[in-house]
């Protein structure tokens, strides 16, 4: 549990097993901070939700945990899955429980394992096991309501209330947070977190090396935003799904693309190769049945009408995805941080102290610059500049994109103007404020200039994407216009978040939990060319963190994001 700073009412936690409207909104009236968690096989459809401001935040269904901020005081996570698959993936502590009758004997250690003392506990139709099984895992039961239906003459077991009452030792409650804290990068990242963190009620230090958000990784015109599919449903599929639907509703409650902030929710056809991929696309539809706005297939008829040009391959079309401008994103997510945000700008922050219970940031002299009790590296490939940062695996990948006017000189060809994101070893992007952005390659050096080498390479994977001739010629005609900037990856091209790892101190260790951390310093890196549908997930799964509330995400998902994960790697391959 957490508790609200100048507050002296806890955030109740409570887990439902079987999602019932009526039961969240009574549990929201009650008042208070409140982080409800529902699981259910599978989500009604929106228009079910009677509530209007829940059903604004409806999510698709499918599968996998699903977190719906509502406000400040009230978090919503729906967990889409089977029970017994998905309650060992829980990590909470639970003030109350709501168990229906799909419950089984054995999940009463787990359902323990998430309680706190006093936790209560209502359990319909719960047979003579299940009051066993309860009771020999801590539970003090007793029979709420009387068995049967007369009316429908069917018998059927009691419902149970109970009161967690373990006598062995319970975990303690975390302390709570130092709510200050430093963040070191202000591109998607960094202002994501401090985007999270201020409306937690933090106060944070913001610090950049450039006079404005935004300008390494974080800087192209566009980015796009789409989830990724796959037949076996592997780990970063399923944490694309989670992060792409939750940045569409974060950014829904901070205005909506195309109004808080430059882009446009258009849609993103993602090409197939050739039509062995194009099997393997339909495939993997076939094995999700995923509802029609999440994903869906568009043949080679209706792919060709969109792009206006021949393809001989249909596509996925994600009809919520599209593009954004990320240093538009993260100027709103900074503003609306309020007066909680403190930016210092054109500032490098190169060395990290720990002196007592706070992280003292220094720069190239040796002056301090800010200090916290909570660090946060967000920078990007700056980061490895930091010294506890230095043995993290990351490397650096290059991209050029190419910039397009939509009014070139006379005579010269103009490039294609879509209606939405079309995608397949390249990516082309509908005109904005004259530009048609087209990319991105991925090289490995360290070139900042443009060259005409990584433009050709583009706008060849343009032609093969776009069929036609006034688009082929653009290889040969288009200035040498574009940006250049240098992606964070790890090896595993997953994310980086949680408390970074001691590397020096740490010996043998076998599991994430024996990896020793820096004490208050943590990390948000190797978004690579994900950064606009991983940041607002990755740092809300930080704040949970900080704070010691639920986390956005199943636990295996969670530990493959841990920074830590790398420094297990190498110990188990010297040993």
């Amino acid at each position: 549990m957490f508790l609200q700073e100048g507050a002296s009412v806890m955030m109740r936690v409570v887990l439902d097993t079987e999602w019932r409207g009526e039961r969240f909104a009574a549990a929201r009236a009650q008042g208070g901070r409140l982080h409800y968690i529902a699981v259910a096989p599978a989500l009604p459809p929106a228009d079910a939700v009677h509530d209007a401001e829940l059903r604004a935040a409806w999510p698709l269904n499918v599968p996998g945990f699903h977190r719906v901020i509502l406000n400040d005081e009230v978090t919503l996570d729906l967990l889409v899955g089977a029970l017994d698959a998905v309650l060992p993936q829980v990590v909470a502590r639970v003030n109350a429980f709501h168990l229906d009758a799909a419950v089984t004997p054995p999940m009463a250690r787990t359902l323990a394992k998430l309680a706190v003392q006093g936790a209560t506990l209502h359990a319909r139709a719960a047979g003579e096991a299940m009051v066993w099984a309860l009771t020999a895992a801590g539970f003090a039961c007793r029979i709420a309501a009387s068995p049967g239906d007369r009316t429908a003459h069917v018998e059927r077991a009691p419902d149970i209330t109970a009161v967690y009452r373990s006598r062995r030792p319970q975990p303690a409650m975390a302390a709570e947070p130092a709510r200050r804290a430093v963040v070191i990068g202000a591109g998607l990242a960094g202002a994501s977190a401090a985007h999270r963190l201020c409306a937690r009620g933090w106060q944070v230090t913001l610090i950049e090396r450039h006079a404005q958000p935004a300008q390494e990784a974080s800087g192209n015109l566009a980015g796009i935003f789409m989830p990724l599919l796959s037949k076996d449903d592997n780990i970063p599929t399923r944490l694309s799904r989670a992060a792409y639907l939750f940045a569409l509703r974060e950014w829904r409650r901070l205005g909506g693309v195309g109004r808080a902030f430059e882009g446009a929710d258009c849609g993103v056809l993602q090409l197939a190769r050739d039509e062995r991929h194009a099997v393997v696309q339909q495939e993997a539809l076939a094995a999700w049945n995923y509802p029609q706005a999440y994903a869906r297939w568009a043949d080679a008829q209706e792919a060709s009408t969109l792009i206006g040009a021949t393809t001989p391959h249909g596509g996925w079309l994600f009809e919520q995805g599209g593009w954004a401008r990320p240093s538009s994103l993260c100027e709103a997510m900074l503003n609306a941080c309020g007066d909680r945000l403190q930016r210092v700008f054109h500032t490098e922050a190169l060395s990290l102290q720990r002196i007592g219970d706070e992280w003292l940031v220094r720069g190239a002299d040796g002056a301090l610059i800010a200090q916290a009790p909570t660090a946060i590296l967000a920078g990007g490939a700056q980061a490895g500049q930091i010294e506890q940062a230095a043995e993290l695996p990351l490397f650096k990948l290059r991209g050029q994109v190419t910039h397009l006017a939509l009014d070139p000189a006379p005579a010269a060809p103009r490039p294609p103007v879509l209606p939405l994101v079309v995608c397949r070893e390249a990516y082309v992007t509908p005109p904005s404020n004259g530009i048609v952005c087209a990319g991105a390659t991925y090289d490995n050096d360290d070139e900042p200039s443009l060259r005409a080498s990584s433009q050709l390479e583009n706008l060849t994977r343009l032609a093969e994407i776009i069929p036609g001739d006034e688009v082929a010629a653009l290889a040969h005609s288009a200035p040498l216009e574009g940006r250049v900037g240098f992606r964070c990856a790890a090896p595993d091209r997953l994310p980086l978040a949680g408390a970074l790892p001691d590397y020096p101190n740490t010996g043998r260790a076998e599991f994430l939990s024996d990896v020793r951390r820096h004490p208050g310093l943590h990390c948000l890196l190797g978004y690579a060319s994900r950064g606009l549908i991983w940041a607002p997930l990755m740092a809300e799964l930080l704040v949970s963190q900080l704070e010691h509330t639920p986390p956005p995400l199943e636990t295996q998902l969670i530990e493959a994001l841990d920074p830590g994960r790398f420094l297990l790697k190498q110990r188990r391959r010297s040993q």
